[in-house]
């Protein structure tokens, strides 16, 4: 979902699937952070 703005079509597709393959690490960063914890780093599309 986006909030604000656009990607064009084929970036928006990899970000998609960059989100569900890191969706545990994301979830287990996020709670991380909410517990003012620092969270890991998370490889990038461009990695």
């Amino acid at each position: 979902m986006l909030l604000v703005g656009g990607l064009p079509p084929n970036k928006h597709k990899l970000v998609v699937a960059w989100l569900e393959i890191h969706q545990e690490d994301l979830l287990a960063d996020w709670h991380l952070a909410v517990n003012g914890k620092k969270p890991f780093p998370i490889k990038g599309l461009d990695q």
